[in-house]
């Protein structure tokens, strides 16, 4: 996630376009299920994005603060699902600790969708990030997450490195820039008993996803929408060139004969962890 101060990478209509798989329905269901939404219950959505897995609960909670860095993605939310009962808020989750007004004990639960290997990426936050998490709940309360795993994406992101390297991008600046955090199940149970959790499930899946249809960003649009901070390096005039790069060393790996669709290898860490009473 980037700063409030710094360039904001998302776009609502982007992400729609290229990624809009993320938060669907059929994709979070097991996500979903752990959360077990309940009428009476105060939810809090870490990196809700634009809204749109917030939307899949909505109907069956008492009330919601989603919260994100992304302003875009914030008025996009506000647009579309805000009412009495939902409320987005531009938040730096990276500085989750500082906000009182949110990190009060009062949450029944506590969600994130694929927004904590974004979250997590700054180590000089991380473990704050969590303690705040767990200061969020009630006793009793339930933190309930879906992010990128030890291995999500891997050739995707090899490919970006390889191109990025190839332009004379020095291998430690790749690293540098590189906007993602994908621990391993062992790193996350150790860090969330570390900050006060009691752990009931972390888990990793490998589920090969299906990108969008090129007429819908496919491949191309994945990777100028999750790779951006690391094709910012790059002058300008030779970001375009790198993405087609990229989507030719990866045509063969990512492209199914059978009919052409193209599958990136995601990788999923879930997790249901409670705060004790």
């Amino acid at each position: 996630m980037a700063s409030s101060t710094a360039k904001d990478h998302w776009s609502a209509e982007a992400y729609a376009t290229s990624a809009s798989f993320v938060h669907s329905a059929k994709i979070t269901g097991k996500l979903l299920e752990s959360l077990n939404p309940q009428p009476t219950d105060k939810i809090l959505d870490i990196g809700c994005g634009d809204g749109k897995f917030t939307g899949n609960f909505l109907p069956a909670i008492g009330s919601v603060l989603g919260i994100d860095s992304s302003t875009s993605m914030i008025d996009s939310a506000t647009k579309d699902y805000a009412s009495p009962k939902a409320e987005f808020r531009v938040v730096d989750c990276r500085y989750l600790e500082k906000e009182n007004s949110i990190v009060n004990g009062s949450w029944d639960k506590v969600i994130s969708n694929a927004a904590l290997h974004w979250i997590l990426r700054d180590e000089s936050t991380r473990m704050s990030t969590l303690r705040a998490i767990h200061g969020c709940l009630k006793p009793g309360g339930t933190y309930v997450f879906e992010m990128g795993g030890h291995g999500n994406v891997a050739e995707a992101k090899t490919a970006l490195s390889y191109v990025l390297v190839k332009q004379g991008v020095p291998i430690e600046r790749v690293r540098e820039v590189n906007p993602w955090f994908f621990p391993s199940d062992a790193w996350m149970k150790a860090a969330l008993e570390e900050v006060g959790f009691q752990v009931e499930k972390v888990e990793l899946e490998y589920r090969p996803t299906k990108l969008t249809s090129e007429a819908n960003g496919g491949l191309a649009g994945w990777i100028r929408l999750m790779g951006a901070q690391l094709l910012d390096v790059l002058p300008e005039e030779k970001r375009e060139a790198a993405v087609q790069e990229v989507c030719d060393v990866l045509q063969d790996v990512v492209t199914r004969v059978e009919d052409g669709s193209q599958w990136l290898g995601y990788v999923r860490l879930r997790g249901i962890a409670k705060k004790a009473v």
